[in-house]
């Protein structure tokens, strides 16, 4: 698309996550386009636990940007800095703008190549294996999910599960989370609920190691998995042109639009903004695609007042059970079983996010 006087206009996009791919995907062939990354692929994030109980899985929800992003540049590094005209990223290079869109997510430390990835959920996978006992610390979304994937495939593993919180899955209702509570303990997962590990205390003897609560309770496992929550991917941002735009919390704040406060060609998406909702993998496809529409509107010179707005999500759960259960809270209802199971479980949306990228759901 040839614009404003012959030069095709540059897109940005900082961070390939859920969000940053999608977008991707979306505004290739609309500019001259880069995608900046700190990896060389995509991954399907509620696809990640299954991976480590079924490596094979991976090969579908590792996705490498190549495979989709077929018309753009894609440069492997992370980025340092922005000015109002360019990114400068860790190796030194600087790449200039007409739109520039942020989707960092949460900082998180991960392999550069997909190869490197498999090789960790293998890791992850012997770990589990050759362990009869497994402590899980955090008992959020992730903490249960990895508790439900383990149980369903080696029932005979004592798994422990401790969490701060009063309850299990804090961001839905008491309803769902009694529900989750009483599934997992019927698989024989102990679940300690109001009490944290300190993982800086482990005393290790032969085979085992010794964890300790914070109300002093002791018991053994064989390892441990951390799933707590991670930072906003957002620490380089503060010695930025965009320092002002973050709030307390290290977000970026947005308006309807998902142009970053201040600024008329910058875009936030996915995690990292300070929309009042959910953090969810779904949300974040969700304002990606706004914000293409949005972008792909104003590079052919259309007026902003016909932007299109996003507005926030009330809850709506899927937590994946295993292979087969699943929770889903509804704004009327929440169910647990096989019925949920069926939405999300069974192929963990992988088939359905592949095809949003434009490849085949099976490859």
């Amino acid at each position: 698309m040839e614009l404003g006087g012959g030069e095709r206009k540059r897109v940005v996009v900082i961070g390939g996550g859920v969000a940053g791919s999608l977008l991707a995907k979306n505004l290739q062939f609309s500019a001259d386009f880069t995608l900046i990354d700190q990896k060389e692929y995509f991954e399907i994030p509620w696809a990640s636990l299954r991976t480590m109980v079924e490596p094979s899985f991976g090969e579908r929800s590792v996705i490498n940007h190549r495979d989709y992003l077929t018309n753009g540049q894609i440069i492997t590094s992370g980025a340092i800095n922005i000015t109002d005209t360019e990114v400068l990223t860790g190796e030194g290079r600087l790449i200039p703008y007409d739109y520039l869109v942020i989707a960092t997510g949460h900082a998180d430390s991960v392999p550069k190549n997909k190869t490197g990835r498999l090789k960790e959920y293998q890791e992850d996978y012997q770990k589990i294996r050759s362990a009869n006992s497994i402590l899980i610390v955090g008992g959020g979304p992730t903490g249960v999910e990895l508790a439900g994937e383990i149980a369903t495939d080696f029932p005979d593993k004592k798994i422990t599960l401790v969490h701060t919180g009063s309850r299990l899955l804090e961001f839905i209702g008491p309803k769902a989370a009694n529900k989750t509570l009483n599934w997992l303990q019927s698989r024989n997962v102990e679940v300690i609920l109001e009490q944290s590990v300190s993982l800086n205390t482990i005393s290790e003897s032969p085979g085992s190691k010794t964890y300790q609560t914070s109300e002093g309770q002791t018991f053994h496992a064989d390892c441990h998995f951390l799933c707590t929550g991670k930072r906003v991917g957002s620490a380089w941002l503060k010695e930025t042109v965009l320092k002002s735009s973050l709030d307390e919390f290290g977000r970026l704040i947005v308006d309807e639009n998902l142009r970053v406060k201040g600024r008329k060609n910058i875009f936030a998406v996915g995690d990292i903004t300070n929309i009042k909702e959910i953090k969810q993998g779904y949300l974040a496809q969700k304002q990606a695609l706004v914000a293409a529409k949005n972008i792909k509107l104003l590079l052919a010179g259309g007026r902003e007042s016909k932007m299109a707005t996003y507005e926030a999500h009330s809850v709506l759960a899927l937590v994946s059970l295993g292979r087969k259960h699943g929770l889903a809270q509804f704004p009327y209802t929440t169910c647990i079983g096989r019925l949920p199971g069926l939405i999300k479980s069974k192929d963990l949306f992988v088939g359905k996010t592949r095809k949003q990228l434009g490849l085949l759901p099976q490859d």
